[in-house]
């Protein structure tokens, strides 16, 4: 395939930004998105340009560090991060718009790389449970319903990717809070901190200048580990407890 690409080029934080329009051929539609930016990159360095700085790791779909804005869809047009977005979804001749996450929360770094500290930063407010250090514990020495232990097991999937953040008009992370809340919330071992643990995470992700949710719905549209909507409902269930209780 043959495409045109226009990505955003930022050189740094402070440093204004714009689109930039670029030719790739030879494109393979057995390749994966970043596969085609590496085959842009090769391109560029070969013409002495400098090449278009994204953010990957694993390209297995599991760290979620491939942040991409394509086509003003969060991770592209399929249900998936973008290092599993294959160019069969795209045609011959198609025009391409690559941007990175637009949050306020998520400062460009450069190019289409951005700091998602702010999601680190949550999870160190109380997205943990206190436990004893040494061998692991017996599995079975806790039991736990299975219907709240698959619960946890399912919305445990988050990869902390920030879609549900870049999707979301309210620029609201209440998604991947309400993810953490509830995978923790629904375990035995989550309990003696569950009430100081949703405020203290609340708190935080409020520092961090996330919008509010307004249950619109984009951000589990665009999740690629498909998070139901209803964690969001746990969050604002268990804070509202933690907030009547006094924590």
């Amino acid at each position: 395939m043959n495409l045109t690409l226009k990505i955003w080029r930022q050189s740094g934080p402070t440093a204004p930004g714009a689109i930039h329009t670029y030719q790739v051929g030879d494109v393979s539609e057995d390749m994966s998105f970043l596969e085609m930016l590496d085959h842009l990159n090769e391109d560029l360095n070969e013409k002495g340009e400098e090449p278009v700085a994204f953010d990957s790791d694993c390209r297995e779909g599991i760290c979620g560090s491939c942040d991409l804005m394509i086509d003003g869809q969060a991770h592209g047009p399929e249900v998936t991060t973008s290092c599993q977005l294959h160019m069969r979804s795209f045609k011959d001749g198609d025009s391409i718009t690559v941007e990175p996450w637009r949050a306020d929360p998520f400062p460009v770094i450069k190019d289409l790389i951005v700091d998602r500290s702010a999601f680190d930063r949550i999870i160190q407010s109380g997205g943990y449970i206190s436990a004893n250090t040494g061998s692991a514990p017996e599995a079975n020495s806790v039991p736990a319903p299975r219907d709240k232990a698959m619960r946890a097991f399912n919305v445990a999937t988050c990869i902390g990717c920030g879609a549900c953040v870049a999707a979301c008009p309210n620029g609201s992370a209440s998604l991947f809070l309400g993810a953490k809340i509830t995978h923790l919330g629904e375990l035995p071992q989550g309990q003696p901190e569950r009430w100081s643990r949703v405020t203290a995470m609340v708190a935080q992700h409020d520092a961090e200048g996330f919008g509010g949710c307004t249950n619109i719905g984009e951000c589990t549209a665009a999740c690629p580990k498909e998070i139901p909507l209803d964690v969001i409902s746990q969050l604002n269930k268990d804070f509202r407890t933690a907030v009547k209780n006094g924590h």
